[in-house]
């Protein structure tokens, strides 16, 4: 049986092993992850989820405390369409995080930016462009269309001169979302230079419904390489979701994909944002502590850990500090359900909210367990300590055993030293 190496990711005139390692936001797949994954010679993600939290957690910047002493007025009231984003600044932050990947970059591979249509900031064109902007301002490689269809997210950005420059991407989870995105970005005449086709066993935010179950990877990617194979359409194509070993990758690989797009596997790198005692979470976790729930206002299904704080949590909104999900009139999900449970528990002290969360805040704080439906392997991919706890393992080892491994064999690591 073939490996991952056998193979090469083409984008343009560069020839990258192919391994893309998916955008973990916020802050989960780091600047270091993503460099890594350049050194190795893979494509690795950095994330403009919450990218004003972002900067002032690595670049002592002070974003938010700014923003929330702007609109500390508006704390107590529940109407939030007055909370809005300062463009500059927005810009400014995207910036720091995009350079300070890029300055550091050794290696062949390339770093892209993932870029979600579903942070609406209660502006959602005018943010959304500031930030595909000032990314391709900063130098980034590349960027990832992410959570949402991006009908009209190439046209904001088709004046910029690097826009046939820079390598753009769109994840999809169907023939038909493509087939949008293509139609809708005809008149441009600029096709995505790679499709990321993300399946039902993906982490984090899920492009299906609560029937996620009925579908798999393989159909569908097949389905999306024979469209565009019928339309003479030559554009890579990187299944995405449940890709565990490199023999699952390698299978890819020999049927027509191009590349495969993994992260279940690096939330338990070292270079990962996710704090140790959450990657033992992760470690510790069984087939059936993990769930796909509605409770993301996003209105996206979202798959995590039963166990996450953020789950039934009924903390107030702080979208005068955040506010990231708030849409183009100042609405969102959870502060609609939270308003709702303070109603109806006149005089409580605390309240809880089961069907929404306050992604916000839960993401920022890292109380919101996102992971993938194979997350219950991780203890299978290294030694566990005398204490109990799990080795966590460098980005390094996860790439190279993607990359040579055969057989359905995962490596683990050399055991540290006590």
């Amino acid at each position: 049986m073939k490996r991952v190496d056998d193979f090469r990711l083409r984008l343009g005139k560069r020839e990258l092993v192919p391994i893309m390692i998916g955008g973990m936001g916020v802050d989960i797949s780091t600047t270091d992850l993503a460099l890594e994954a350049a050194r190795l010679g893979g494509v690795g993600h950095i994330s403009d989820a919450m990218i004003n939290t972002v900067a002032d957690r690595r670049y002592k910047t002070k974003f938010v405390k700014d923003k929330l002493k702007q609109y500390k007025f508006n704390v107590e009231n529940a109407d939030k369409a007055v909370v809005k984003f300062d463009l500059g600044t927005v810009e400014e932050a995207t910036r720091l995080h995009v350079r300070s990947a890029m300055d550091r970059k050794q290696g062949e591979g390339m770093i892209f930016i993932n870029c979600m249509e579903k942070l609406t900031m209660n502006a959602p064109k005018e943010t959304l462009k500031v930030r595909l902007t000032a990314a391709l301002d900063a130098g980034i490689d590349g960027i990832t269309l992410a959570a949402g269809l991006h009908l009209g997210s190439l046209a904001l950005i088709e004046d910029h001169p690097r826009f046939r420059d820079a390598k753009i991407g769109i994840i999809v989870s169907s023939v038909r979302a493509l087939q949008l995105f293509l139609k809708k970005n005809a008149k441009l005449n600029r096709h995505p230079d790679y499709i990321v086709v993300e399946g039902p066993l993906a982490g984090g935010h899920l492009g299906f419904g609560m029937d996620w179950a009925e579908y798999d990877l393989a159909t569908i990617t097949a389905e999306v390489l024979q469209y565009l194979r019928d339309e003479k359409l030559d554009i890579p194509v990187i299944p995405a979701g449940g890709i565990f070993t490199g023999s699952d990758a390698a299978g890819y690989l020999e049927n027509g994909a191009a590349a495969v797009q993994v992260a279940t596997r690096f939330t338990v790198a070292k270079e990962c944002g996710l704090p140790e005692k959450v990657q033992q979470e992760y470690f510790k976790a069984d087939e059936d502590d993990i769930e796909v729930n509605q409770i993301s206002p996003t209105g996206y299904p979202m798959r995590m850990l039963k166990n996450s704080p953020a789950i039934g949590s009924g903390i107030r909104p702080n979208c005068e500090a955040y506010g990231y999900l708030l849409d183009s009139t100042g609405k969102c999900a959870y502060v609609a359900a939270y308003n709702r449970e303070v109603e109806a528990h006149p005089g409580a002290r605390k309240v809880s909210v089961m069907d929404k969360t306050c992604l916000c805040t839960h993401m920022r704080n890292f109380d919101c367990w996102t992971c993938g439906h194979l997350t219950y392997r991780l203890k299978d991919t290294t030694v566990q300590r005398a204490d109990g706890s799990y080795q966590i393992l460098s980005a390094e080892h996860i790439f190279r055993d993607y990359q040579f491994s055969t057989d359905n064999k995962i490596a683990l690591p050399e055991t540290e030293a006590a």
